[in-house]
Parts: C-alpha cells; structure tokens; sequence
C-alpha cells in the first residue's frame, strides 16, 4: 500500500519523514506541547529521526500511520497526527496528535482530525477509532467531544511520564456516529 497524502481545505497531510525530524524534535521536546502526552520531552534530535523510523515501520507492517501536517499557505510543519494500534481485520485504530503552540487553537488539529477520520472510516473501512488522553487535557478532550468521540471510561495508571503513573480517560467514535455528526 502506498502512503496516502490527505488534502483539506489548508492542510496537506502527507507521510512523515526524516526531514521533518528537527521540527518533530522541536515540538516534541516542549514541555507544554508534552504535558499530556504520555512521555517526557525530547533530550536529543536522534529521539525524532527514531520516532519517524517507528511510524515508517508501523506503517510497513500496516500497525500505524503518522502523518506529517503541513500548512498549504506558508508550507510550514506544524506537527504530526496519525492512526496508532491500528488493526485492519479487527476495523479498529486509534488517533493520536501533537502540534506546535503556534497553532493551538487555530482549528488546524479539527481540520486534520476530520481528514484522518474521513480516510479511517471511508477508505480502510474501520468501524471504530479509539482516543486515550490525561483527564487534564481539556483541550483534546474538547476537540474529541466536538468531533462526536464518546467518553467510555477511565484507565487506572494507564499512562507513566515524569517518574509517576496518571490516569487516563479513554474515548471512542463509531462509523454509524461519524456519518450523524
């Protein structure tokens, strides 16, 4: 399968690759961006160029895809959004994101999310997309509700980052949920 490039309206979301590492390292090595993220921030550019190789790999074995978000006006990087744990013959996945401050809350993350979820029910045929977020995470809480993912309960000490164990909230969307937003 090749790696599918998504368009919207001002994004174009294309496979993340080893050039976009020192963007990916400058995000991923903020302490805010990282807050609710499941790790610690980024030491070294090495940690980035290793990443791209892991979506590259998940990708191979059909375990994952990680897109590279760019913005079509100015063609900036402005951070990476992709399907993780997916499973095609069980019609499963789950999302994951992270973007550069400079474009929180600018409608960016919505607009890639639609496009990865249009391209997750409509194009791999998977019946659920699964999201595991920090309770403290109002925003991507708030971006999964307004996108109609469900909250469906809590992990106890699903996530461990900064030397301690947190809780996690899980959230799912269905195909028949998506077609009704």
């Amino acid at each position: 399968m090749t790696f599918p490039t998504l368009l919207t309206t001002r994004l174009r979301l294309t496979e993340a690759q080893v050039e976009h590492a020192p963007a990916i390292f400058e995000i991923l090595s903020n302490p805010e961006v990282v807050r609710y993220y499941g790790m610690d921030p980024f030491q070294e550019l090495a940690q980035a160029e290793n990443i791209v190789q892991h979506f590259k790999n998940n990708f191979d074995i059909k375990k994952g895809m990680r897109w590279a978000i760019i913005n079509n006006q100015s063609n900036r990087f402005v951070g990476t959004i992709g399907l993780n744990n997916l499973a095609i013959g069980m019609k499963k996945a789950e999302v994951g994101f992270e973007i550069h401050p400079d474009f929180w809350r600018s409608g960016i993350t919505s607009e890639a999310l639609q496009a990865v979820l249009d391209y997750a029910f409509e194009e791999l045929d998977l019946q659920r997309i699964g999201a595991v977020t920090f309770p403290a995470n109002e925003a991507s809480i708030g971006l999964l509700k307004k996108q109609g993912f469900m909250e469906e309960g809590k992990l106890r000490s699903y996530l461990f980052q900064n030397g301690q164990s947190h809780d996690a909230l899980v959230f799912s969307l269905l195909r028949e949920e998506w077609h009704i937003k």
